[in-house]
């Protein structure tokens, strides 16, 4: 007899883990269906999504470039840079494909609030398993790639550059090329006069819980009608 059909998810959280909170209490409502996340991966000693994990009896693992000795603290040799972060990413590859395989090894990988861009030693191992990645960009695609979007994005409101004064966020899949992987969801935000950046900034984080679990719901979906599909 065939096991029930169930999209298993692996979290990958670097801070306060709100994101994680989110699809945490999301899974506990009932709205992402069939679905539950097998395990958090930090890469910060404090990382408060941990306490969240413990609370939630989510098991959790730290994994850090430095403190798991991939790279030496201090280090600025850009070749020596690049050698560490192959390896930390080839070895956090092994580390998620190491899980069982019928119980806990994840259908999808959710970037929440992870700092820290994978290169080809973590995502090629992971895609060939079929596995699927996705994170949550502040940004619309195609605009403001790469760190201080939500930043960039007003800066241009306030010169008249912004195309239709709307930015955004998205959820979006991970490929090599930072945050230009295909999206999922897309929810445009419109800017307002006599608004500052800091109000705009917790304009788009309102919006960015709902959008990764919906994101979320609408993968897990997907994987779950596959595997039924086959039984």
């Amino acid at each position: 007899m065939s096991s029930p059909a169930e999209c298993r998810i692996l979290v990958f959280a670097s801070g306060n883990g709100s994101n994680f909170q989110a699809l945490v209490d999301a899974l506990a409502a009932g709205n992402i269906p069939n679905a539950r996340i097998t395990r958090l991966i930090v890469n910060r000693g404090k990382a408060y999504a941990t306490t969240r994990a413990e609370k939630a009896g989510i098991p959790w693992e730290y994994y850090n470039l430095i403190s798991h000795g991939f790279q030496e603290r201090g280090e600025t040799d850009p070749e020596k840079l690049q050698k560490a972060r192959n390896k930390y990413d080839a070895a956090l590859a092994e580390k998620v494909l190491a899980l069982d395989e019928k119980t806990e090894r994840p259908h999808l990988i959710v970037l929440a609030g992870w700092m820290y861009i994978f290169g080809k030693h973590f995502l090629a191992p992971i895609a060939e398993k079929g596995i699927k990645v996705i994170n949550l960009h502040p940004a619309l695609p195609g605009k403001y790639d790469g760190t201080h979007a939500i930043d960039r994005a007003y800066a241009d409101f306030q010169a008249g550059k912004l195309e239709n004064n709307k930015t955004g966020i998205m959820v979006h899949y991970v490929i090599e090329a930072v945050d230009q992987g295909a999206p999922v969801l897309v929810r445009e935000i419109e800017c307002r006069e006599g608004e500052s950046l800091e109000q705009l900034e917790e304009r788009i984080h309102s919006h960015e819980h709902s959008l990764i679990v919906e994101a979320t719901a609408k993968i897990a979906g997907e994987i779950v009608a596959s595997q039924q599909a086959q039984q």
